[in-house]
């Protein structure tokens, strides 16, 4: 099994009925503490103007990242020309940054859904869990690209 940071993994028939049916997952995250990663196929009922702090930016949705820490925003990008400090991922991926200029890029129309995506919650799994919920047969590995990871879902 080669799990690492850059992979994406998909829900199996297992998950049916769970938070967790029919859901990619890209993970950003894979240590000897565990991992974490973000759902990028599921919307998020708000958009990210109809939060009180960010009332003044333009329509940008966010997506249903995961269940742990939902009082939290993430958001995974591939332009670190326009927002500094993400944290590398793979294949030119971003973790986080800046958020100030992330946001003037949305507004300014610099940045679009297809260059960044912002979650609300992530997944996250302790040492050994993600592996073995693998084995078990809850997800597989899936081939993926930045073009399905920031792709539109409705």
């Amino acid at each position: 099994m080669n799990l690492q940071a850059g992979i994406f993994i998909q829900s199996t028939h297992a998950l049916k009925d769970t938070v967790f049916e029919d859901v990619v997952i890209y993970v950003t995250e894979y240590n000897e503490k565990g991992a974490m990663g973000f759902v990028i196929n599921k919307i998020f009922e708000r958009s990210f103007n109809e939060l009180e702090e960010f009332k003044h930016t333009a329509n940008f949705p966010m997506y249903e990242g995961g269940p742990v820490d939902r009082e939290h925003l993430y958001f995974l990008h591939q332009r670190p020309d326009l927002i500094e400090d993400g944290e590398t991922i793979a294949h030119g991926i971003y973790l986080g940054g800046n958020l100030r200029q992330a946001v003037e890029a949305i507004n300014d129309g610099t940045i679009g859904q297809n260059h960044m995506k912002i979650f609300v919650g992530y997944c996250g799994w302790d040492k050994g869990e993600l592996e073995a919920e693998i084995e078990e047969g809850s997800w597989v590995v899936v081939e993926g690209s930045r073009e399905m990871l920031f792709q539109s879902y409705p």
